[in-house]
């Protein structure tokens, strides 16, 4: 197969897709690999180490993708990029379909095929290739969060560790997955109060005997956020359901029970955000304040550090990129059912449940 690595043009988006000793193994597969020139430069990978690695090299994005098989990115096609879709056309990367109905409807006009890094679905329901970037994204927000408390970023001029005599701040993280987990182990770390809330009690339970003293579990609702926030300096989102958008657990009204330059950090952004006030920003832009609160929404948290994001993402997309591959689309999600959770639109038809309900648009299972 011919696989085919563009440069990621998304704002401030330094990821790529496979580094160079993946090129290696795949061409010790049979297939041929063509990247981008300078795809791998933000992520610190030349393009003599690609070359040295067996790729070919070439000049323009639209070579790479109009002379490739499949497709294999970071981050979703954006508008300038829908022209390069086209029927037949495997690509691999994250969509977050859910969030974005102008990409749903290109992708499905396209009748190219779409299978989503984010769906893909283990038996126990962990989701292996957005586990690493989830953990980059929740290491990152206590980071993020602690900078736009600072004064000069807008914030209330907290520091999340406090000094002594004086407080730590109150971090409140939604959800006990990697993302928060990950967010509260570092905010904790920081030496910040943290208290994680979930819905799940056995969830909960582990979590409580597993972080550190400075971490507390609540179970997640809508009166016991509204008793937290008045306290809290800084709210992490980490919550997700696969494919679908995220639930919105912070509504405007509630800003009024924070204190004027709290921070909110929405790292399910990428599926809609988990605030009602939530729109993506970019590295470039990243804040905005409604209502004194300030807001960090950016969609590609992880290309901040893409050196350790690339590296772990390859580590994890590369078995399936393979299979994919070697046996062809139709054959590998056939035979493996993690990757046939991964299939989100094939040949025109959304194959993936919750992408269809996102967009009261039609469900066809694929068969």
């Amino acid at each position: 197969m011919i696989i085919g690595v563009p440069k990621e043009i998304k704002t401030h988006e330094n990821r790529v897709a496979l580094v160079p000793g993946g090129v290696v193994q795949m061409v010790k597969d049979g297939h041929k690999v063509q990247v981008e020139e300078g795809a791998g430069l933000g992520s610190g990978f030349s393009d003599q180490e690609y070359k040295d690695a067996g790729a070919i090299i070439l000049d323009t994005a639209k070579k790479v993708w109009e002379s490739s098989e499949m497709i294999m990115k970071v981050k979703e096609p954006i508008p300038s990029e829908y022209g390069f879709l086209r029927e037949g056309l495997v690509v691999f990367t994250y969509f977050h379909f859910a969030a974005s109905r102008e990409l749903t409807e290109a992708v499905i006009q396209s009748k190219c095929i779409a299978i989503a890094y984010e769906t893909v679905e283990k038996v126990d329901g962990s989701l292996p290739l957005l586990i690493p970037m989830s953990e980059v994204a929740g290491r990152m927000a206590p980071q993020e969060g602690a900078k736009y408390l600072e004064k000069a970023q807008g914030g209330r001029g907290v520091l999340l560790g406090g000094i002594p005599g004086v407080r730590p701040a109150n971090v409140l993280v939604l959800g006990g997955g990697i993302v928060g987990v990950n967010a509260a182990k570092i905010a904790a770390g920081m030496g910040a109060n943290t208290t994680i809330l979930d819905i799940h009690m056995p969830r909960l339970r582990y979590l409580d005997e597993v972080m550190p003293k400075n971490v507390k579990t609540v179970y997640s609702s809508e009166a016991n956020i509204r008793a937290l926030l008045p306290e809290t300096d800084l709210v992490i989102g980490a919550v997700l359901i696969p494919g679908a958008k995220a639930p919105r657990l912070i509504t405007r009204d509630m800003f009024s029970l924070m204190k004027p330059g709290s921070v909110l950090v929405d790292v399910a952004i990428d599926q809609g955000g988990c605030f009602e006030t939530s729109k993506a920003t970019t590295h470039d832009d990243p804040i905005y304040v409604v209502d004194e609160i300030v807001h960090y929404c950016v969609a590609n948290m992880p290309g901040a550090v893409p050196y350790t994001s690339t590296i772990g993402l390859t580590n994890v997309t590369l078995p399936y990129a393979r299979s994919i591959a070697s046996k062809g689309w139709k054959k590998a999600v056939e035979q493996d059912p993690e990757l046939m959770k991964g299939l989100n639109i094939a040949a025109g038809k959304i194959t993936y449940k919750d992408v269809a309900s996102a967009f009261d648009l039609e469900y066809t299972p694929y068969a």
